[in-house]
Formats: structure tokens, C-alpha cells, sequence
């Protein structure tokens, strides 16, 4: 028994408030280190008493696996410090994943995306022209003697050699299979200090055998394992996220000891792993879900299980799907769940023990059957199906074209050429988040915490207006999570207290859990939006985050389709669209940042899912007038496979992340002509870098020449929630500025 991985930032995310101390200067080094050993010593622990066989190492990360990964390999762009660093440095590690040169000059931090089709962000690694690749171990090995001093049994991590540069960048645009000879000597340099260890298994995950691959990158797995044999340290090849199919027979062949498959989504695989695995391999199957925290059945989980212990016997292993890093930690820290419903969750140390509870079931061959899932009774039947089923296509549709509702829009609103915006969220202070707790601890009154609230929002328009921004936000200062806060006046949600999952660096996420049928009893944000317009003669955009953002960010029911949760959502979004409508709210914001992320990572499956997500989206604002402007947002994603899909959202206005690929993520504009409006965000908010008016400027020139000026907005990559106020202020300053150049170069469209 083993696991892929384990969540990172501690049940009391310990981790998250040593990184943040660090960076804010009131934790030293040698202390979060400290912090951060006796988190991975926890988990350890955690693994070894649930009975699991290997302790898995090498999966923690400071802020990122992959960017870890980069620094193992010296794979260091040159604005960040010195390509042969002889030591690790973390000033160096964290500079790249935020943003500053090695001579403390602002610069871009390096580009952030969506980890496959999970809500987990990682830092792309850079490759250089000529990139060579110089092994920066000591971190890594020290790991494993930290875990050594526990058991002798521990199984290292390692992102396999062609994952790695798969889902790398090239800065000259080369193809990064080039790089592969160079990087293998690495890898095996690397095995060989393993070996010296004493390390008998290590783990090298190749989730990208789950992707339609080319021909030469299919027949570099070959190449790339038969080099990295030469070690007598055994090789788990593990795979996860999606099926196999035609690379099954690959993954059998190649020269590892073990192979991993997904269970969960790679169902199908297990129907023909056993006629292609050699007799000498072991055979890892996930089967303990590590994408959802609903309890395992034991039972039919065991069915499944029966006939391949029977083939294999000591040669199956048993684990969980994927790394266990995308759920929360442990699930008895909840207090406040309903009894019913929490006994049917599982988070990571719960999983641990759902495994151990397998294997003895397995091993015991007891006829016996374990049900651990046994689903609520009011979720079996969903009482929306009828409904769904009775839309028609018209519902589906905005009344007018875009070209005609643009002329109603701009002359109703009368906006600049390069209108200025924001994403939506402001800073959440500490006052923000004390009155937040005050009211949630009963502390606070209701009347005084909406008090303190509309104090907040008083602050936030009156900053917008004198930093001179066109189209307003009220800043959500009454919101904890962008999915959350929805959820929570939405019937249809359980909500935990602890369920923290990792987001990116010291960033973690909260997920609801969908457990009934999604209705809206009540408006949600309305008075919010309401009052922020009272405020101010400019125009108010109203808020709210998109079905398919609601979905793919929440642990969702599994008795009943994603689309017709999808469906559920969008109906009662498309209420409170209507009421901000109805409330003089006519520019709405409906954020869609992980429409990407729920995209099939296999083509032929694409199709379908991107039918049903912009039929959702769509469903949520048709209704509403041709003078209502409707905007969307996205983010941190590749956006040139589904740039379509996108075009047929028909969302008036559309704000991407642009800006720490330096635009590249407009390349899909060269070739397709999208219809509607865009903003390219102009600076990237996750980094406490301010860019300059230049920066930005020359970042808007760049789009420019993509996409006609007409269409082009101007505004931040994304919320600005995470950061503080001064920098915000300065940067939206800034950001104006750089707007008006640009109208100054454009005259025509001005005029």
C-alpha cells in the first residue's frame, strides 16, 4: 500500500502561515525550514500509522513540485540569478515563482498554469536556448534521510523526465524534446545518489501517457527508459488523470519495475492492463479516489480488486488515483458537518485508512462486503431533471448579435477607447477579515457587520473613482471564497470548516460540497451591487462566478451527471443575474476562470463536455436585456485548443491572463478572428511586484496588434483580493495611465 503524493500545507495549514510569515520578513529561514520538516515528519507519521507499506517523499513543495523540479535541475531563467547556482538558494526558488531579479529590479515572475484538469497551479518551467540541465540535489536527498530516519521503507517522487519537458516552454519556441538526452543524464546522476541512499523504489509519474501524444514523443519513452535503467534503484511508472488507450501498451513495455494506473478515471484500462503486463512487473491500481472526498465502498471497490490479486498476487500494489495533494487533510477537525453527511467523507488521512482497510479485505478474502458510501437519501433522486429537460434552444440565446448590442452598450455607457476595469475583489484586510469572524462567532451583530461592509465598499469606490477607473467593482469585501460565498446561499451545498486544498504557493481554497439539488431561495449579492451604485455616476459591474467555475471548484455529487449539476447551477445563477438586471446593475460580470480546467485531457471527449459548459454559461445570462453588458473571466490556463468554445460563450467582454506569458496566450488570436471584446491582463497580481506604466503600455501594444484596438479593455490578470492596498493602488494607477497612452496613440479609435 502507498500513496502518490499528500497534501502539503499541514491540517492547520502551518505551511501557509510559515511561507507568508517568511516573505513578510517575521519568520528567518532556518525557521520555516524547521516549520516546513516538521509538516512532511506529520504526514510521514500519518502514512505509517495508517499501516501503508512506503512513505512517500518528495511530493512537498515550498511553494510548487514542478518549480522544485526546475530547481533540481538548475533550470533557473537568467533574470532570476546565475544558471550553475551551486547550492539551493530560496531567495532564488521564490523569486521566480513571484516575481524580482537577482538585483531586486521588478520583472516578471514565471508563468502559472492549471496543473492537467485540476484547480492546482503550477510554475512552467523556462528553457533556455541551449538549456543544459546541471543536477541541484541536496534538498531532495536530504528529504529522503529525514524520511529514513523513520522506516527504512520509503518511496521517493519524481515528475518523470518527458512530463517534465511536456509541460515545459521553450523561450525560443524550439520543441523541448530536443532537450531530452541532456536532461536523462541528469535523472540518472540523480538515481545513482538515490541508490547510494539505499532507496529500493522510486516513483516517476508520467501523467502525460493520459494525453493524445505525438508519434516522436510516444517513441521517446523508450528512449528515455531504457537510459535511465542502468540504476538499481526499481522504477514505479505512474500514471493518473485519464485513460491510456493506445499508450496502455506503451506504459506495459517499458524497462520499469511497476506501473500505476488511475482506477478512477482510467477505468477502462483495467480490462487490458493484465494481457499486456510483463510477469515480472508489479501493478500499482488507484482505486481510492483522490480527486473527491465522498468514502470509498469498500465492497465494490473489492470486486474490482479480486481478480487481479488473484493474478498478480504480492505483485499488486493498492493506492489511491492520484496524489491525495487535491483534497483536504483530515476530516476530524470538522465539528460542525451534519453526522449524516460527514460519515460519508473522506479526506487524505481518511483515505490512508480506506486503504488499509481494503488490502486487509482483499488479502482476507472474506465474502463480506465494507460500504463506507452509503448516499444520502435525498440526493438519489434529482427533482430538477424535468426541468432541464424541458429547455428549449431559444433559452440558450441572447436576444440581438453582439455587433448590435455593442452600438446599444457603447451608447448607453459611453466608454473610452481601452475602458478601464478590475477583475472584482479588492484587498481583504484585516479589518475585512476581522469583521468577518466577528460576525461568524456571533460576536459582531448582522447589522453591524453589513455596517462594516458598506464602509468597505464606501472605501473601495471612492479609491476607484480617484485612481480614475471607467467601470466599477464593489470589491467583495463581504465574500470569503469567489465559490463559497455562493455556495453558501445556495441550498444544495455542505460547507466544512478545514477543508483547505492548495491552490498555488501558500494560496488554499475552501471547496464546497454539492450534496443535493442546487436552488436559490434568496438574491445573493444584490444589495451589495446595489449600494456600490448609489456611490457613483460610473457605471457598476455586478459579480458573480459562473456554473461551470462553480462545479469544477467544488467536490461534486456522483449520482447524477456533471452536466445536469452544470444545468442546476446555471438556473439559479441566471435568477440572481436577472435581479442585478432588475436593480440597475446592467454590466455583470459571470467569472469562468476554470472552463479550461474542466476540459477532457483526451480529445475525442472534448467535443461533449464543451457543448454542455458554454450551454451553461449561456443559460445563466440569455435573459437579460441587449443594454446589459455581460463579462466573463478567465484565467491562468491555455486557451488556444478551445478558442471556439470561447468565441460561442458570446460574453460581451471577456478578461483573460495575459500577462506572465507576456502575452503569448494571444498567439490564438493570430489565426482566429474573435468576435467580441477583450481585456489581456496587463499585470499579474499573484506576484507583489508593481509593473510600470511602460511595462504595461508595451504590453497593450503588443495585444494590439493581435486584436483590433476597438476590442481591446484594460485590466489587472485577475482579483486583487490577496493583495494590499498600497501596491493595488499604485499598480491601478499606473494601469490608467498606461490606458491613456494608448488613447493618445490611437486617436482614430477615440475618435
Amino acid at each position: 500500500m502507498h500513496v502518490l503524493g499528500y497534501p502539503r500545507m499541514g491540517a492547520q495549514r502551518q505551511l501557509k502561515w510559515a511561507l507568508e510569515g517568511y516573505w513578510k520578513g517575521n519568520l528567518t529561514q532556518t525557521e520555516l525550514l524547521e516549520k516546513a520538516a516538521n509538516v512532511r515528519q506529520q504526514h510521514w507519521q500519518d502514512q505509517l500509522d495508517a499501516g501503508l507499506d512506503f512513505i512517500t517523499v518528495g511530493d512537498f513543495a515550498l511553494y510548487d513540485h514542478m518549480l522544485s523540479h526546475s530547481y533540481l535541475f538548475t533550470v533557473i531563467p537568467e533574470r532570476f540569478g546565475a544558471q550553475q547556482e551551486s547550492d539551493w538558494q530560496w531567495d532564488t526558488y521564490f523569486r521566480m515563482a513571484r516575481g524580482r531579479s537577482a538585483e531586486g529590479k521588478d520583472c516578471a515572475a514565471c508563468e502559472m498554469t492549471k496543473w492537467f484538469d485540476t484547480n492546482y497551479h503550477y510554475i512552467v518551467p523556462e528553457f533556455a536556448p541551449q538549456q543544459t540541465f546541471k543536477l541541484n540535489p541536496q534538498v531532495w536527498l536530504n528529504e529522503i534521510k529525514q524520511a529514513q530516519q523513520l522506516t527504512s521503507k520509503v518511496k521517493p517522487v519524481l515528475v518523470g523526465p518527458l512530463t517534465y519537458l511536456w509541460l515545459g516552454k521553450t523561450q525560443d519556441g524550439s520543441d523541448p524534446l530536443t532537450l531530452l538526452p541532456d536532461l536523462l543524464k541528469a535523472y540518472a546522476q540523480l538515481l545513482h545518489q538515490t541508490q547510494k541512499l539505499g532507496v529500493e523504489w522510486l516513483q516517476i509519474d508520467e501523467p502525460i501517457l493520459g494525453l493524445d501524444l505525438p508519434l516522436a514523443w510516444q517513441q521517446a519513452f523508450e528512449q528515455a527508459y531504457n537510459q535511465l535503467q542502468s540504476s538499481s534503484v526499481k522504477l514505479l511508472l505512474a500514471t493518473y488523470f485519464s485513460p491510456l488507450h493506445e499508450n496502455l501498451s506503451i506504459a506495459c513495455s517499458l524497462p520499469v519495475a511497476g506501473l500505476h494506473l488511475d482506477g478512477i478515471t482510467g477505468q477502462s484500462d483495467l480490462s487490458r492492463v493484465l494481457d499486456r503486463l510483463p510477469p515480472y512487473k508489479v501493478l500499482s491500481l488507484g482505486l481510492i479516489n483522490g480527486r473527491n472526498i465522498w468514502c470509498a465502498d469498500i465492497g465494490e471497490i473489492q470486486k474490482i480488486v479480486e481478480p487481479f490479486y488473484n493474478a498478480l498476487g504480492s505483485r499488486l500494489w493498492l493506492s489511491t488515483s492520484c496524489s491525495l495533494l487535491h483534497v483536504p487533510e483530515d476530516l476530524e477537525q470538522e465539528q460542525n458537518l451534519v453526522p449524516k453527511i460527514k460519515q460519508q467523507f473522506a479526506f487524505a488521512k481518511q483515505k490512508l485508512n480506506e486503504l488499509s482497510c481494503l488490502a486487509k479485505q482483499v488479502v482476507n478474502a472474506t465474502d463480506k462486503r465494507v460500504v463506507l458510501n452509503k448516499k444520502l437519501e435525498e440526493i438519489t433522486v434529482s427533482t430538477l431533471q424535468s426541468t432541464i429537460n424541458k429547455l428549449t434552444p431559444r433559452e440558450f440565446e441572447r436576444n440581438s448579435a453582439f455587433k448590435v448590442r455593442k452600438q446599444i452598450q457603447q451608447k448607453k455607457f459611453q466608454l473610452p477607447a481601452f475602458s478601464t476595469t478590475t477583475i472584482g475583489s479588492f484587498p481583504q484586510t484585516q479589518a475585512i477579515r476581522q469583521a468577518r469572524l466577528g460576525f461568524k462567532q456571533g460576536i459582531l451583530s448582522a447589522q453591524d457587520y453589513e455596517d462594516a461592509m458598506c464602509k468597505e465598499i464606501e472605501n473601495a469606490v471612492s479609491e476607484q473613482e480617484r485612481i480614475g477607473l471607467d467601470v466599477l467593482v464593489h470589491g467583495e469585501a463581504e465574500r470569503n471564497d469567489m465559490v463559497e460565498y455562493f455556495g453558501q446561499q445556495l441550498e444544495g451545498y455542505s460547507f466544512t470548516d478545514f477543508g483547505w486544498v492548495q491552490s498555488y504557493g501558500s494560496r488554499c481554497v475552501k471547496p464546497p460540497v454539492i450534496t443535493s439539488d442546487i436552488q436559490r431561495p434568496k438574491p445573493m449579492s444584490v444589495k451589495w451591487s446595489q449600494y456600490a451604485q448609489s456611490l457613483t455616476s460610473k457605471p457598476m459591474k455586478g459579480m458573480l462566478t459562473g456554473p461551470i467555475t462553480m462545479l469544477c471548484w467544488s467536490f461534486t455529487r456522483d449520482d447524477i451527471s456533471l452536466k445536469e449539476q452544470a444545468f442546476q447551477l446555471a438556473l439559479a445563477l441566471s435568477q440572481e443575474v436577472l435581479d442585478l438586471e432588475a436593480a440597475g446593475i446592467h454590466i455583470i460580470q459571470v467569472d469562468e476562470p476554470a472552463l479550461r480546467e474542466g476540459l477532457p485531457l483526451r480529445q475525442k471527449d472534448r467535443a461533449a463536455y464543451l457543448r454542455w459548459a458554454v450551454d451553461g454559461f449561456r443559460l445563466t445570462v440569455a435573459k437579460v436585456q441587449d443594454s446589459t453588458q455581460v463579462h466573463t473571466h478567465m484565467c491562468y490556463a491555455e486557451f488556444n485548443d478551445i478558442i471556439g468554445a470561447i468565441a460561442e460563450l458570446d460574453s460581451d467582454v471577456i478578461t483573460i491572463e495575459t500577462s506572465r506569458s507576456n502575452m503569448e496566450l494571444l498567439k490564438a488570436f493570430e489565426d482566429f478572428k474573435y468576435p467580441n471584446d477583450i481585456g489581456p491582463g496587463v499585470y499579474d497580481i499573484h506576484s507583489p511586484v508593481v509593473p510600470s506604466e511602460q511595462w504595461m503600455v508595451s504590453l497593450l501594444e503588443k495585444a494590439a496588434r493581435l486584436i483590433s484596438p476597438e476590442q481591446l479593455w484594460v485590466n489587472p490578470d485577475c482579483g486583487l483580493k490577496t493583495r494590499g492596498w498600497p501596491e493595488t493602488r499604485q499598480a491601478l494607477t499606473l494601469m490608467v495611465q498606461a490606458a491613456k497612452q494608448l488613447r493618445q496613440s490611437h486617436t482614430v479609435i477615440e475618435a
